[in-house]
């Protein structure tokens, strides 16, 4: 008998723009507990983007993610002694995860400058449907899109 499943933890808001979503990212970022380095790199970013675009940042991380969020990817199946590669739907909180790790690797793999600078390029270059992270996404659409055939076995 399975135990029972822990109750999902609640994360705080991030306390300058109030968002959850914010906050998961900035807790994404982080690299060995250190929040206050993520919240600078996160918060650096969101400056660079408003200097450069003079849009509003969070509105610029908000597309960026939405553009980046894959709405298909493989899962392998074992049937019958044969490993299946089946498209499934993302669920939207896997969906919000993918994009953050696929933004924030994609900026980390930028060469050069500052990571709040490399962030705040990447998710501008997201928002406008270019860049590393889309190009992860287009590719799980294309691998997802390849295997239609396979489907039927979800």
């Amino acid at each position: 008998m399975r135990r029972r499943r822990p109750e999902r933890r609640q994360i705080l808001p991030d306390p300058l723009y109030n968002d959850k979503s914010v906050a998961k990212f900035v807790n994404y970022i982080m690299e060995e507990g250190k929040k206050g380095i993520a919240e600078k790199i996160f918060y650096g970013a969101m400056d660079q983007i408003k200097q450069r675009t003079k849009t509003e940042g969070l509105k610029i991380f908000e597309k960026a993610i939405e553009n980046a969020s894959p709405s298909v990817e493989v899962k392998s199946k074992r049937i019958g002694g044969a490993t299946y590669q089946v498209p499934i739907e993302v669920p939207k909180g896997r969906r919000f995860y993918l994009a953050s790790q696929w933004i924030i690797n994609a900026s980390s793999g930028r060469s050069g400058k500052p990571m709040s600078d490399k962030l705040a390029s990447e998710l501008i270059s997201a928002a406008n449907g270019e860049g590393g992270a889309i190009k992860k996404k287009d590719d799980t659409h294309r691998m997802a899109d390849a295997n239609k055939a396979f489907a039927h076995f979800r």
